[in-house]
């Protein structure tokens, strides 16, 4: 049996890693990709903690973070692709000005 406290700090550890690729990267699939990652780390704290109390609900709050995070993908990477239609690039820095 894997202690609670190892969930929560490999949680802890996956979220920096995405807060990281977050602040520091410049490109638009990084810094989507990193978001992913720390929703996913969240999806870990939740299960954790539901196993541990012996309630669904934690379980229940991940299946609807996992939809929202599908429908994120759907969204961001249409706007990725359009934006790497128009500008070329998909890096963040070249995005500050979005005027149509």
């Amino acid at each position: 049996m894997v202690p609670q406290t190892y969930y929560i700090a490999l949680s802890a550890v996956l979220f920096t890693l995405g807060a990281l690729g977050v602040l520091v990267r410049r490109n638009a699939l990084i810094i989507f990709m990193s978001v992913e990652l720390m929703l996913n780390a969240a999806n870990l704290a939740f299960v954790a903690f539901a196993n541990t109390y012996q309630h669904l609900n934690g379980q229940i709050i991940v299946f609807f973070v996992i939809a929202v995070a599908a429908a994120e993908v759907a969204v961001g990477l249409a706007l990725i692709v359009a934006i790497f239609k128009t500008r070329q690039s998909i890096d963040v820095d070249t995005m500050s000005s979005l005027k149509g």
